[in-house]
């Protein structure tokens, strides 16, 4: 009988979690789409970029 419980705790966690994510998702595609209608009248700067880190070389260099 306590497996049963459990089964419907992680039950009950996993879909609080699937939803938690279905609402992120659609808060970043809230942003996308305002952020996507300020670009289109030029007024953002045309090289955004995605993340707040700058980019790395791919190649190390060579001493």
């Amino acid at each position: 009988m306590i497996e049963f419980e459990y089964h419907k705790m992680r039950s009950a966690q996993l879909i609080r979690e699937a939803e938690q994510q279905r609402l992120a998702r659609a808060v970043v595609r809230a942003r996308r789409t305002v952020r996507g209608a300020a670009s289109a009248g030029h007024e953002a700067p045309a090289a955004e970029s995605h993340t707040d880190r700058p980019r790395r070389r791919r190649i190390p260099r060579t001493a």
